[in-house]
């Protein structure tokens, strides 16, 4: 049966007679088949929303913090009691295997029991006698309704870096999904109306271009968060500080794994093999250039090839896939074309993921042939300014470049434009410690391939992978960052018990 997409407005779906102007078709990704559409937002929708929003937020900001808390334990709850079902819609809509839509959920989990935490998080200051009979208070405050824009690789998991915190502050929310896999969306909708969150508090809108630069020119909206390419996220940035909101935009990667002679090159070619092909590729963390210091290089490229040959490509409905599709034809394509413009530069194509065997049938022996299957793909002796080195393919393709020293392989991540995420593989601490302190990336893993931090930490890279001065989640996340400061003095009087200074936060 074909399902129809549409917005999630002021606590329900916007009921829409007959077809939408514009409309985007849905996949399952493992058979290619389109399952159904999606409403596209103009900006009459999105105006819609962002009213909503605004509406909602007179009363919400003003809910006890113990109220807010409640709704958010009750949200936990649902979410946890109905992750299998959250993860099923993942898998049919991106493609990846349901181990992998679970994981997602897990650590979106994480940012919402953070998040249960907002009575200490949201926490002032106060200092006495800060001069003479002068006392100074800090007092967060909610800022409004804000944007979350995401992409379609994780469909849960990012909008829940940003909502979580949002919404425990007292803000209201406006999500922007991708028109790719938006039903996961509409899903955290149901359960927030479900844990008893106010109608208009949390809203969806899908739909491309026209839908998020309305949220980032709309003068409602106090705040955008964004996850995405590196020059959408300069774009998001750049248009949204200049409409005067607050933007933290994270943008792409290039991740290097470096691997120096003293390692355990077992756990080493593991750790590359699910680095770099978990979730097809799909992910901004995921390792997608390897540099071995030689004389290792050819030992770990052949324990990397032994572990590929035996990875399980099928539908991720399938309990024993490993690996699924890519999310569309368009992006398949696009990914593919990177095996011939990899031979094309002259890098060594070790193992073509064109060639990798295919599960034929879903689970309910359905043929697959006709999804958007690119098995995992290996390139040896990879060289920077080609363009499977230079680009963010955002698939299963692995670089491997060969160098002869710590100190080159240091440089040569240093001199990438990106700098997201980075891993070193060894068994000595002082290299490793050398490694942390010396390299330009902002998060590093010591014998960890994907160094994403828990949520009561931050998520946010380097360079040209973050746009702006806050992180995803933890301190930083919107609803416990603290960037604007306002300071009201206020003189002593004869009808004061003390004069104070109160500095105020917008969170």
């Amino acid at each position: 049966m074909s399902k129809h997409i549409t917005h999630w407005i002021g606590g329900e779906p916007v009921a829409t007679a007959g077809a939408a102007p514009r409309r985007g078709d849905l996949f399952d990704p493992a058979t290619g088949q389109v399952t159904g559409q999606v409403d596209f937002a103009g900006i009459a929708e999105v105006d819609q929303a962002v009213a909503a929003a605004a509406s909602a937020f007179a009363d919400w900001r003003t809910a006890s913090i113990a109220k807010r808390t409640t709704v958010l334990f009750a949200f936990r709850e649902l979410l946890n009691a109905r992750r299998d079902e959250l993860a099923r819609i993942i898998v049919s809509e991106h493609g990846k295997v349901h181990s992998d839509a679970l994981g997602e959920i897990a650590r979106g989990l994480e940012v919402v029991e953070y998040a249960c935490g907002i009575p200490q998080l949201l926490k002032g200051g106060y200092t006495e006698q800060a001069s003479t009979g002068i006392d100074v208070y800090s007092i967060r405050q909610p800022l409004g309704p804000v944007a979350i824009i995401s992409p379609f690789n994780f469909p849960a998991m990012v909008p829940m870096w940003f909502f979580p915190l949002a919404i425990a502050a007292g803000n209201t929310v406006v999500v922007k999904p991708s028109e790719k896999d938006p039903s996961a969306a509409n899903f955290l909708a149901g359960l927030w109306k479900e844990a008893g969150l106010p109608d208009g508090v949390f809203n969806v809108v899908h739909g491309d271009k026209v839908a998020v630069d309305r949220l980032l020119e709309h003068p409602d909206v106090k705040s955008v968060s964004f996850v995405g390419s590196t020059p959408i996220a300069r774009y998001v940035y750049e248009t949204g500080t200049r409409y005067g909101k607050r933007v933290q935009a994270l943008g792409g990667a290039k991740n290097h794994m470096l691997v120096l002679p003293d390692a355990d090159l077992d756990l080493a070619a593991d750790a590359a093999v699910n680095a770099g092909f978990g979730a097809a590729g799909e992910r901004c963390m995921a390792v997608s250039v390897l540099v071995a210091v030689d004389p290792v290089g050819d030992e770990l490229v052949d324990k990397i090839k032994q572990r590929m040959a035996g990875l399980k490509v099928g539908p991720g409905c399938n309990g024993d896939s490993e690996m699924g599709p890519l999310v569309t034809g368009v992006h398949r394509d696009k990914v593919t074309s990177y095996v011939e413009s990899g031979l094309a530069d002259g890098a060594e194509l070790t193992v073509d993921g064109r060639k990798h065997p295919i599960t034929a049938e879903d689970e309910n022996g359905a043929p697959t042939a006709d999804g958007f299957w690119l098995g995992p793909t290996l390139f040896d002796r990879v060289q920077p300014g080609m363009s499977v080195y230079n680009d963010e393919i955002f698939g299963p393709i692995l670089s491997v470049v060969r160098v002869s020293s710590y100190e080159e392989g240091v440089a040569l991540i240093n001199a990438n434009p990106y700098g997201n995420g980075t891993a070193i593989f060894t068994n000595d601490g002082g290299a490793a410690r050398r490694f942390q302190y010396e390299v330009e990336v902002g998060m590093v893993g010591i014998n960890v391939p994907i160094p994403v931090p828990v949520a009561y930490y931050s998520f946010g890279g380097w360079k040209a992978s973050l746009f702006g001065d806050t992180h995803a989640y933890g301190a930083d996340g919107p609803g416990a960052a603290n960037p604007l400061k306002h300071h009201f003095p206020v003189r002593a009087g004869s009808r004061l018990v003390a004069a104070r200074c109160v500095f105020r936060v917008r969170v």
